[in-house]
């Protein structure tokens, strides 16, 4: 009997969006449980999902009784557990571009401006709002001024980030990518990261794994 797959996301987690899109990737069946990283104070600070993930944060998978946690640690998982499609090239030089660009996007950019991050600069130090969105603004432009040096006319880079097969470093991407321009960040100066985006939204995994798709997105106003 096969292990059924619970990912608890967020619809707008750019970490639970990773998992999303490699988990449509590899065509695995699995329902969403939404934990609503505001509502209450957080949902994800409640006793019953600190049981799940002990450091409150999204997403986490559930394979059968497995609870995994850290979306570039699940997304190796779905790729050792699950190997086609693969989400990783075959040869060692490939798997390191492509884990060093998805680890740009994931180690450097996006823990500076995780949702805990903003709120301690609010609640503890009172940064307000447009500092704060600049904060945000500084971070992704730095991390992308290094990643569109890293992708453009480099030999490797094809309709993906990595050839022409999408994998872990357009799963990291993409939501960031997404995270710039709610931020109000201009991609007009990364036309390669904004390429491999569209390539990347026109396929049906990564369509169906956006924010606005998601059970828990709020109602177009």
């Amino acid at each position: 009997m096969t292990e059924t797959l619970q990912l608890y996301s967020y619809w707008r987690s750019s970490a639970a969006y990773r998992v999303r899109i490699g988990l449509n990737l590899k065509g695995l069946a699995h329902s969403i449980v939404p934990v609503h990283l505001l509502r209450d104070g957080g949902e994800q600070h409640s006793e019953a999902y600190r049981a799940f993930n002990p450091q409150e944060l999204v997403p986490t998978l559930c394979h059968g009784q497995r609870r995994l946690g850290q979306s570039l640690a699940i997304l190796e998982y779905l790729d050792e557990f699950w190997p086609e499609p693969p989400l990783l090239p075959a040869n060692a030089r490939a798997r390191h571009r492509a884990r060093a660009l998805a680890q740009l996007v994931a180690c450097d950019v996006h823990p500076l401006n995780n949702l805990r991050v903003l709120q301690y600069f609010e609640h503890e130090w009172n940064v307000p709002q447009p500092e704060r969105d600049e904060w945000v603004r500084h971070w992704i432009v730095e991390g992308f001024r290094a990643a569109e040096t890293m992708l453009a006319d480099h030999p490797s880079t094809g309709i993906f980030c990595e050839g022409d097969v999408p994998g872990l470093a357009d799963c990291c991407l993409v939501p960031q990518v997404y995270n710039a321009r709610r931020f109000g960040v201009d991609m007009a100066a990364y036309p390669t990261i904004e390429r491999i985006e569209a390539a990347c939204l026109a396929l049906p995994a990564f369509d169906a794994a956006r924010p606005e798709r998601q059970p828990d997105a709020p109602a177009p106003s």
